[in-house]
């Protein structure tokens, strides 16, 4: 199979962000831990209940809403001076793909704000992909699967053609719904419970696009 010339439309690939490119989930667990100690919502392992979920759903399900402009300007402040640092081998992967020429997305359940903070530390960042969809641009948030069918119909691709690369339990679930080819990275989570995936893989150390298309 002669990957270059079969790639242009005919699959894309789907990234969620945090905890597959970017090295943040330790980052936010240790803030969303602060904002549940001066927020009490009374949720055993509050941080890792929320993993994947966007901020309208965690604000709405959990705080009341006379917090919710506190803690929004409590994050923001948060992410504009937090280091967003890249996994070891994940740009580099993302760099093979654009140049196979194969179209991607990133799929994240962060806002606008936050993405608007990523492009500032890493300007080359935005030119790697040919769409990004933030939480507020789906009405259903993950784990349903709406952000992924988004990606694929943005992407100009069928979602059955779609690789997503996922962390989260709740990323998971969105992208399996979704009818996507799941590869998990067990960058944030066991192997234990990853295993609805397709594949599951530590980071993208020797990933290829071979392996990818066989999973």
């Amino acid at each position: 199979m002669n990957i270059v010339n079969m790639q242009n439309n005919n699959i894309g690939v789907l990234f969620d962000l945090d905890g597959v490119i970017l090295d943040t989930e330790g980052i936010y667990t240790e803030f969303w831990n602060q904002i549940e100690g001066k927020f009490p919502t009374g949720v055993k392992d509050f941080s890792k209940v929320i993993k994947g979920c966007c901020l309208e759903d965690i604000l709405n399900r959990y705080f009341p809403k006379e917090n919710h402009a506190k803690i929004i300007e409590i994050l923001n402040d948060f992410q504009k001076t937090m280091q967003y640092r890249y996994f070891p081998y994940a740009i580099e992967w993302v760099k093979t793909l654009y140049d196979a020429g194969i179209p991607m997305c990133i799929v994240t359940s962060s806002d606008q704000k936050k993405m608007d903070a990523v492009y500032e530390q890493h300007p080359e960042f935005r030119g790697y992909f040919k769409a990004v969809i933030v939480g507020e641009m789906v009405e259903n948030a993950k784990p349903a699967p709406d952000c992924f069918l988004l990606g694929a119909k943005l992407l100009d691709i069928d979602i059955k053609n779609c690789y997503i690369f996922e962390d989260s339990i709740n990323g998971l679930k969105a992208a399996l719904a979704s009818g996507g080819h799941v590869i998990a990275l067990s960058t944030t989570n066991p192997e234990s419970v990853l295993g609805d995936a397709k594949l599951i893989i530590p980071d993208f150390k020797d990933f290829t696009i071979e392996k990818m298309l066989k999973s």
